[in-house]
């Protein structure tokens, strides 16, 4: 049993040296002033994963169609889904899988970036911003040195942008969550470095008084962060060392989880970025940053090919599915565990599904039915929202738009998805999620 969470009991264990793994989500959560603000990890499917193969099988369909893939049932009585997520099975009292995606973009740029900011702008004369930006803005801290949105990974840029929000709301990336900001560390002459830090901010500001532009303004803004964050000891967060090697542990992938890479011949280790199994690493990190006050993280899986499998299909979404099954049940274990799954809500997606029939060993792109999955964050858990028909095809009860999506998660972290912003250069207020269309809230989920 913890001791209390009272002030002198929590510094009386600092000084001691213990552990203090669990205790900032415990005592922001008993912080007076109300419950802790909720935070959104973005779980990226880079690629498109079959909705078919993952949360929406089709048993009773053709072997064309149905694939390779066993069904199995999850803790929730009648959901069913693949048998790779077997260790996610065991939680699905904590999700609600959404069979009733269905959006208009199977192109995956486009679709990235319709699925990251809730708008289609194939004329690119406004930058809307992705989720995470907006996130930023409207749940985040501007008096800490941790940014507010962060992406682990390497994530398309449609995940990235700002947009007309600006630089202060933009990611900052984690390439490799193993070797995490290991670039960045205090200089060993501190006067010396605060002197060349005098010597650059003259030539900034001399600079900027005569070339006024955002991009200018960006780079002064992320040489202020980077700064910041050096100095800071907020900074650990990103050091997964000081996690206990069981728990590291249970976030990495089987030694199953390895499939032909899709050029054939050699085997490779799947994940989301350049270490081996570094999406679960990835997953661990972001639970570190949520639980250190970071209000919105993306991990990314699927760097390259990912789950873009027109070939392959089968050992690639194998593989693919055994790695991410080990860190999302991790994750959303590891967040119960320490009181964080309520106020934090996960997403799992793509960009998109892919096709029904399987052809040459592989599924094609496909956007008019396909699933992603909403755990915790106060939601009601263990029920499946929309529905497809026999063949995986078509949205036959409750489709699910983008922006009934987005909207959905907006409310579910308490952001207004109808709040007007007013981008400069632009004549018209712009809501955080397009409602030129009639919204329809998933409300069973609230």
């Amino acid at each position: 049993m913890p001791p209390p969470l009272d002030r002198r009991t929590f510094l009386a264990a600092s000084a001691a040296g213990l552990p203090l793994n669990g205790w900032l989500g415990r005592l922001a959560s008993a912080a007076p002033g109300g419950p802790r603000p909720k935070a959104c990890i973005l779980l990226w499917m880079a690629g498109g994963p079959s909705h078919i193969d993952t949360f929406d099988p089709k048993p009773e369909a053709p072997a064309e169609i149905r694939g390779e893939f066993q069904a199995i049932e999850t803790s929730v009585p009648g959901i069913r889904i693949s048998e790779h997520f077997p260790r996610f099975a065991k939680l699905m009292r904590h999700a609600a899988i959404l069979r009733g995606m269905s959006t208009l973009e199977s192109d995956h740029k486009l679709a990235t970036y319709h699925l990251h900011t809730g708008y289609q702008n194939r004329s690119g004369v406004v930058a809307f911003p992705s989720l995470g930006a907006i996130v930023a803005k409207e749940l985040g801290k501007r008096d800490v040195a941790l940014p507010n949105f962060i992406t682990i990974g390497r994530g398309p840029q449609e995940a990235l942008g700002s947009g007309f929000l600006g630089p202060e709301q933009q990611a900052l990336t984690v390439n490799d969550p193993v070797r995490g900001l290991d670039f960045i560390e205090p200089a060993d002459e501190p006067e010396a470095f605060a002197r060349q830090m005098e010597l650059l901010h003259g030539f900034d500001e001399a600079f900027h008084a005569r070339h006024r532009s955002p991009a200018a303004e960006a780079h002064r803004l992320s040489v202020d962060r980077a700064v910041r964050l050096m100095n800071s000891e907020q900074k650990e967060a990103f050091d997964l060392s000081k996690e206990p090697t069981n728990l590291r542990e249970l976030y990495s992938p089987p030694a199953s989880a390895t499939v032909p890479a899709a050029a054939g011949g050699k085997m490779v280790k799947m994940g989301g970025g350049e270490s081996p199994g570094s999406f679960g690493q990835g997953c661990l990190m972001a639970r570190r940053l949520v639980e250190a006050g970071v209000p919105f993280v993306e991990v990314v899986m699927g760097d390259g090919v990912g789950w873009d499998t027109h070939r392959d299909n089968f050992p690639r979404v194998r593989a693919l599915s055994q790695e991410c099954d080990a860190a999302m049940a991790a994750l959303v274990t590891d967040l119960e565990n320490r009181g964080l799954l309520d106020s934090t809500l996960v997403v799992w997606m793509g960009e998109f599904g892919r096709t029904p029939q399987c052809t040459g060993g592989g599924r094609n792109h496909w956007s008019r039915a396909w699933s992603s999955v909403l755990i915790g964050g106060g939601i009601r858990g263990g029920q499946v929202v929309g529905r497809t028909d026999r063949d995986g095809a078509t949205v036959v009860d409750r489709p699910i738009s983008v922006p009934d999506f987005l909207a959905t998660i907006c409310t579910i972290l308490g952001i207004d998805y109808q709040r007007e912003n007013r981008p400069k250069g632009v004549d018209r207020p712009i809501p955080i999620v397009d409602t030129s269309k009639e919204i329809t809230l998933l409300t069973e989920l609230l």
